[in-house]
């Protein structure tokens, strides 16, 4: 459970892993510099970029974090343990968030007791204009809706999430931010899922990039680092196992809130 800190102001992180993509990075950045609640911190990790991407970022006032361990998973660990904030965004280089980005996020993430983390999903800002919502759709709810069973819950999608530090720091050192093969969004949701509530937020606040459908060989790879990082779980965290153990500790929970509740001692 988290601790509540009365009159305590919440400070935000906003994590970038990025990799020679300067031109899309500059973007974000000034999509993040709009928001109507601002940042405290911008932490991009530079993943061994032989582009201009680090100066980008420090152009724009964001702190650089090398990370010369290769991979996705890596980089993103990596800007995790960097941040500063009491709550950690994370999106890609090609996205561009909407003004209300942040706020949304970070409200969605403190509405609702023992949340530790809430995901977006999208709409792609570029490709043939009538195909960006219907696609990002498409693809979005086939991910929901595979991954989730896989999980049992939410999982999470890193081009638009949030979770506290206080979630992050009881699992970084049981995440596989070593391995490149690893879907990172998806190893986060097994680790966090196991502990705390994920919950999911509209798509309206964030638009990405068509690229990934612009490459049949990049796709497939993010498919199979999907399965393999799903399969590399089990067979602890096979689904029906997984479920029931969840299902079990909802039980627990329920049956100590209702023990809890002064009604129940008058009723006894």
């Amino acid at each position: 459970m988290f601790q509540r800190r009365p009159h305590h102001r919440i400070t935000v992180s906003v994590v970038i892993p990025v990799k020679d993509d300067a031109a899309h990075l500059d973007r974000c950045l000034r999509s993040i510099a709009r928001q109507s609640l601002a940042v405290d911190e911008v932490v991009v990790v530079d993943n061994g970029s032989v582009d201009d991407s680090a100066d980008v970022a420090r152009c724009h006032g964001a702190r650089v974090v090398s990370c010369a361990h290769p991979g996705v998973a890596a980089a993103a660990s990596a800007g995790y343990d960097a941040a500063h904030g009491d709550v950690i965004l994370r999106l890609d280089a090609d996205c561009a968030p909407g003004p209300g980005w942040v706020r949304t996020m970070t409200e969605a993430l403190h509405e609702e007791e023992n949340v530790g983390a809430v995901f977006g999903g999208a709409s792609f800002h570029d490709g043939p204009r009538w195909l960006r919502r219907p696609l990002a759709g498409a693809y979005l709810s086939a991910y929901v809706l595979v991954v989730g069973a896989a999980l049992g819950h939410w999982p999470l999608f890193g081009s638009n999430l949030a979770m506290r530090a206080e979630a992050w720091q009881a699992v970084s050192a049981s995440v596989h931010r070593t391995r490149a093969d690893t879907h990172d969004d998806i190893d986060l949701a097994f680790h966090i899922g196991e502990r705390h509530r994920i919950v999911a937020v509209g798509a309206e606040h964030m638009t990405i990039s068509m690229r990934p459908f612009a490459d049949a060989r990049l796709f497939a790879t993010r498919v199979r680092k999907g399965f393999h990082t799903v399969v590399m779980h089990w067979p602890h965290d096979f689904p029906p196992i997984r479920w029931d153990r969840r299902l079990l500790r909802r039980l627990r929970r329920r049956s100590v809130a209702r023990r809890a509740r002064p009604d129940h001692h008058l009723a006894a």
